[in-house]
C-alpha cells in the first residue's frame, strides 16, 4: 500500500482524503469546518476496499480508463462537534478520527502529503516539494489570492507539524495554465502597469482540467498528444479550457477566478466601465463592487438562487427571471465553445465535468446546441441517461466526441504529489 494524504485547506475549514496510490482508491475522507468558531464540526468517513465489497462505484477515470473515485461506504460518517480554535487543533482532531475509526495511520502512515494551493503566480508551473522558501513564496503570492493562499498556507503549516517526517508537496491550481502563450495571457493595458502589479491571465481549476483531459484520452484509447480538447468545468465556480495535445492554450478565468463564464455567484465577463458607473452614480466602494461581482451576481443575482435545481424548478413554473438566467448562462457557454473551437482549429473532444457539468443534461445540450456546423451531435437519450461515471453523450456519427467525465481533483493532486515524492 502507498498511502498519500491530500489536504485542501480553507480559511475556516479543510477537507482531507487518504488514497492508496497502488490502486488509486480512496481509503478515508473528511471535513473539519467552523475552525475558530465556538463549536467546530469534524466529519470522517472510511470507505470499503474492493477486497471487502467486490466492487466500487462512481468517480473519475484512472490512467487505464477504469472507473475510480467515490467508493462504496464501509462505515457511516462519524461526526463530532467540539471547539477547534485553529488549523493545528483541526489536524489533531483529524488524527484522532483516523486513530479511532481507521484506517490506522500508525500502521500505514502516508508516504507524502499533497496540498492544493490556489495561486502559484508565474513562479510555480509543476508540483513542488514544500520547503521554508516555498512557504515564503506562497505567502508572498497572497497578494494575488488574498482569500485563498493564506488559508492554503495555514493548512500546510499545520500539516507539516502533524506529519514532520514525510515530504509535503504543493499542487497549484494555476500551474496547468503556465503553457499559455503571451498572446493568450496578456491583457491590453499599459505594459509597465501590468508588469509592476503582475497583472495577466493566470487561469484556475487547472488540476481538474488536467485530470479530465487525460482521463478523456485514456477512456478513448487515444494519445493525449494528438487530441484537441475543450473541457467545461461547471460547478458553483465555472471555467472552460482549450487544450491542445495536453497543453492549455486558452482558459476563461483570468487574473482572478471572476472572469469568464456565468457562475453560481460570480458575474464572469463584464464591461469594466460598469464598475466606474456604479462607483460614480451609485456611490459603491471597491469593497462593495467586489462583494457584488463575487458574491451577489451570476445565477444568484439573476435568478435569486445559485442552485440550478432551484432554477430548473422555477423555469417549470414559468418564472421569467429563472428563464432569463438559464438563457444567459447557456449563451456564455456557447460563446466560449465557439471561440475555443476557433482557437484550436477544431476539436476532437468536448468534456463536461464538476457538479453542474456532470448532472445537468439541459446545460450540456444547450451549450452545444448551435455547434452542428462543426459536426457536434448530441445523442439526447445518452445525454439524459442517469448512468454514472465517464461516458459518451454524442452520437456515433458526431465528428466531435462529447463526454461526461467526473473529475477527481484529489486523485490528481495525489498523483502529482507522488510524482515528486515517490519513496
Amino acid at each position: 500500500m502507498t498511502p498519500v494524504l491530500v489536504i485542501n485547506s480553507g480559511s475556516s475549514s479543510f477537507k482531507y482524503q487518504l488514497l492508496d496510490m497502488d490502486t488509486e482508491r480512496t481509503l478515508a475522507s473528511g471535513l473539519v469546518e467552523r475552525i475558530g468558531e465556538p463549536i467546530g464540526v469534524a466529519r470522517h468517513t472510511v470507505y470499503a476496499t474492493p477486497a471487502s465489497t467486490g466492487s466500487a462505484t462512481g468517480g473519475g477515470a484512472g490512467a487505464n480508463g477504469d472507473v475510480v473515485g467515490t467508493p462504496t461506504f464501509l462505515d457511516a460518517t462519524r461526526t463530532r462537534e467540539l471547539p477547534i480554535p485553529d488549523h493545528t487543533a483541526g489536524f489533531a482532531v483529524m488524527l484522532d478520527a483516523f486513530a479511532s475509526h481507521g484506517p490506522s495511520l500508525a500502521e500505514t502512515p502516508p508516504v507524502a502529503v499533497g496540498h492544493r494551493v490556489v495561486h502559484g503566480g508565474a513562479r510555480f508551473f509543476e508540483p513542488t516539494l514544500i520547503t521554508p522558501l516555498v512557504e515564503i513564496n506562497i505567502d508572498e503570492l497572497s497578494v494575488l489570492a488574498p482569500l485563498h493562499n493564506p488559508a492554503n498556507l495555514a493548512g500546510i503549516v499545520a500539516a507539516r507539524t502533524a506529519f514532520p517526517d514525510v515530504p509535503h508537496v504543493a499542487v497549484f491550481d494555476t500551474a496547468f495554465h503556465q503553457t499559455l502563450s503571451p498572446a493568450a495571457y496578456t491583457y491590453a493595458i499599459d505594459t509597465e502597469v501590468a508588469a509592476s502589479h503582475r497583472i495577466r491571465r493566470y487561469g484556475f481549476h487547472g488540476t481538474s482540467h488536467k485530470f479530465v483531459s487525460e482521463a478523456a484520452a485514456a477512456f478513448l484509447g487515444r494519445p493525449l498528444g494528438e487530441l484537441k480538447q475543450i473541457v467545461f468545468h461547471l460547478g458553483n465556480g465555472a471555467s472552460v479550457t482549450a487544450i491542445d495535445g495536453g497543453r492549455s492554450i486558452d482558459t476563461s478565468m483570468g487574473f482572478t477566478p471572476l472572469e469568464g463564464l456565468v457562475m453560481g455567484t460570480r458575474s464572469g465577463d463584464i464591461d469594466p466601465a460598469v464598475l466606474f458607473q456604479l462607483e460614480r452614480r451609485a456611490g459603491m466602494s471597491v469593497d462593495d463592487l467586489d462583494d457584488l461581482l463575487n458574491k451577489r451576481s451570476g445565477l444568484l443575482g439573476l435568478a435569486g438562487s445559485n442552485d440550478l435545481r432551484d432554477i430548473r424548478a422555477a423555469i417549470q413554473r414559468g418564472e421569467p427571471r429563472a428563464i432569463l438566467a438559464f438563457e444567459v448562462y447557456v449563451h456564455r457557454l456557447r460563446a466560449y465553445a465557439g471561440a475555443y473551437m476557433a482557437q484550436l482549429g477544431g476539436a476532437d473532444v468536448i468534456s463536461f465535468t464538476a457538479g453542474v457539468g456532470e448532472n445537468a443534461p439541459g446545460v450540456r445540450a444547450g451549450a452545444l446546441e448551435t455547434l452542428g456546423f462543426a459536426g457536434v451531435e448530441i445523442d439526447h437519450e445518452r445525454n439524459e441517461s442517469a448512468e454514472r461515471g465517464i461516458r459518451v453523450i454524442s452520437t456515433d456519427a458526431s465528428a466531435v466526441t462529447v463526454l461526461v467525465v467526473p473529475t477527481d481533483e484529489e486523485l490528481e493532486i495525489a498523483r502529482q504529489t507522488l510524482s515528486v515524492a515517490r519513496p
